[in-house]
């Protein structure tokens, strides 16, 4: 059918409610909108769905959370008696429909005689992970679209260990989902028993966790109550259990009060990502009214950090995901080793495209380093494998993009353990007679400067996936030798498990494969091409290994050029 034949059929089913029947009625007129809201489907991929809210089967509403959740529900029909009991716990941020997202696929679970455990407020990625493994469900489900903009909303879907749902599970429900033709047809049952709150242990509990985890007790009960700490949740689900577990430990607190809201329109920022230092900048204002040490932000699922801290000049600065990950492996390997507490099989994980810097960290403290694809998933499979072989023990994982984890209590990134060893970290330093800035300087002093950056091309329309996807397999096709002042040593294209050296020897890959080119350059740099999983970007990253901060800049400005003759080469 065609997108306007499928319009016309949604616009004149009585199962449609008014309101939407009202939405989709103002668009007659719009052909443009009309196709991209009937002209494909909200795909369900890897990481769930993610689109921007509104009627149509290319957007996120109540029809296709239902449908997805349907697909869910055939999923788990089709596993042993004994696991269907177990049930699937929900959560959800505070954007736009999240609750009425989450009523909607709890009723449907339910419709199909699957329990569903349905927490009574916002709960933070996080809280979701470890509530399916605190409460033994077969499955979770997140409502949100983590840093994304105040439009968009999401369904994320997560497996009995607590990771998100692995590829091969994930496959299975989009099989059921796509069997789901008719979009209206699927059917809730929202006032049923088999849906019940989530026990408020599972809050205890969780914090609970996390305070196994801290590293620097001593520190903290000295330098705690002293410390001034700035704290922005910027309107999301974060606000509860980071001040929560801050507090707890004694740590002193200072909330962004016009932030703490639950603001579905994210109102006081432009985008609610803590990655940028706009995001922050309330926070950084109210620090340096009350002349703060250190300025903290959550995203609306509370599973990013943003960080900043004050420089040598008494400005503050606002410290890159790979620079608080770096920050944080330094300390928590550093903490291990001085309490004797360090596994002899310690591992760490990061994601191919952030910072190269982790591999001599680790490598100074005789620590193993396994690389994933980009998605927190991928680390939450490696700790799976650990458990059931014992080879190694999960030490910390991280992204560039500002995820972090500690402890193996949950199974995806969180922001609030994040906050939990940042507030411990800057106590540590303080308490030691040094500052976090001092300390990044010193780890660049010893392990020498890399400069990591990321940029992103953005893209729009139906075809967007397809555009990006072309792009990034003709740089298959180009034999690059430099970018900028650096060599080119190898090539890894991820999707087809294969690296290959520039004097042309070949090895496999063996981690799980994904549509990505990555540059191995001379001196331990790289550069990396991939589009988005979740947004319409294409995304380049660059990790720049060099003397100094000054030779980093230049290196990386001449790497940039290069990257773009090269892609504006391809798209030709």
């Amino acid at each position: 059918m065609s997108y306007q034949s499928i319009y016309e059929a949604w616009l004149a089913d009585p199962r449609l409610a008014e309101a939407d029947r009202a939405e989709l009625a103002a668009i007659a007129g719009d052909e443009k909108e009309k196709e991209y809201r009937f002209g494909g489907e909200l795909a369900f991929g890897t990481a769930g769905m993610r689109g921007i809210i509104g009627c149509g089967m290319n957007m996120m509403n109540v029809y296709t959370v239902m449908r997805a959740t349907q697909g869910l529900a055939e999923y788990i029909k089709t596993l042993p008696a004994e696991e269907q009991k177990k049930g699937v716990v929900i959560s959800y941020d505070t954007r736009r429909n999240s609750r009425l997202f989450a009523e909607k696929a709890a009723g449907v679970l339910a419709k199909n005689k699957i329990k569903a455990y349905l927490f009574d407020d916002v709960h933070p990625v996080p809280m979701l992970s470890y509530a399916v493994r605190c409460l033994g469900t077969v499955a979770g489900i997140m409502i949100t679209a983590s840093h994304n903009p105040k439009e968009y909303n999401g369904y994320k879907v997560y497996g009995e260990d607590g990771a998100q749902m692995s590829p091969e599970a994930t496959e299975i429900v989009v099989g059921f989902i796509e069997k789901i033709t008719d979009y209206l047809s699927v059917t809730a049952e929202e006032d049923s028993p088999l849906i019940v709150p989530v026990p408020k242990e599972v809050d205890d509990t969780y914090i609970e966790a996390l305070k196994k985890l801290t590293l620097s007790k001593e520190a903290v009960e000295k330098c705690g109550k002293d410390l001034k700490l700035v704290y922005t949740p910027v309107h999301g689900s974060g606000y509860v259990p980071v001040t929560r577990i801050l507090g707890e430990l004694g740590i002193n607190v200072t909330v962004v009060k016009e932030q703490t809201t639950k603001d579905t329109e994210f109102s006081t920022v432009a985008v609610p990502n803590p990655e940028f230092k706009e995001t922050l900048s309330m926070g950084i204002a109210l620090a340096d009214q009350i002349k703060a040490d250190v300025v903290f932000g959550t995203d609306p699922d509370s599973d990013r950090l943003g960080v900043a801290v004050k420089n040598d000049q008494g400005e503050f600065v606002a410290l890159s995901g790979n620079q608080v990950g770096i920050l944080l492996l330094d300390y928590i390997l550093t903490r291990l080793k001085e309490e004797n507490a360090l596994p002899a099989n310690a591992a760490v994980v990061k994601s191919f495209v952030t910072t190269g810097m982790a591999k001599a960290i680790c490598a100074d403290f005789g620590v193993a380093l396994f690389e994933t694809p980009v998605g927190f998933k991928f680390i939450g499979e490696k700790i799976k494998e650990w458990e059931k072989d014992g080879s190694h023990t999960f030490v910390f994982g991280f992204e560039e993009s500002c995820g972090y984890l500690r402890g193996t209590h949950a199974r995806d990134k969180d922001a609030v353990v994040a906050s939990m060893l940042c507030a411990e970290m800057v106590c540590y330093y303080t308490y030691i007679g040094k500052t976090v800035w001092g300390r990044l300087n010193e780890i660049y002093a010893k392990y020498g400067y890399v400069l990591d950056k990321n940029e992103s091309i953005q893209y729009a329309g139906l075809n967007a996936m397809k555009e990006m996807n072309a792009v990034v397999d003709a740089l298959k096709t180009v034999d690059v030798k430099a970018f900028g002042p650096f060599a080119v040593e190898a090539v890894r294209d991820y999707s087809a498990d294969l690296r290959r050296t520039s004097d042309g020897r070949t090895e496999p890959l063996n981690i799980p494969r994904c549509n990505c080119v990555y540059y191995e350059l001379a001196g331990g740099s790289f550069v990396c091409v991939r589009p988005s999983g979740t947004e319409p970007k294409l995304k380049i990253y660059y990790s720049v290994k060099a003397a100094s901060e000054v030779a980093a800049e230049k290196a990386l400005a001449e790497a940039k050029a290069s990257v773009k003759q090269l892609l504006d080469s391809v798209k030709k």
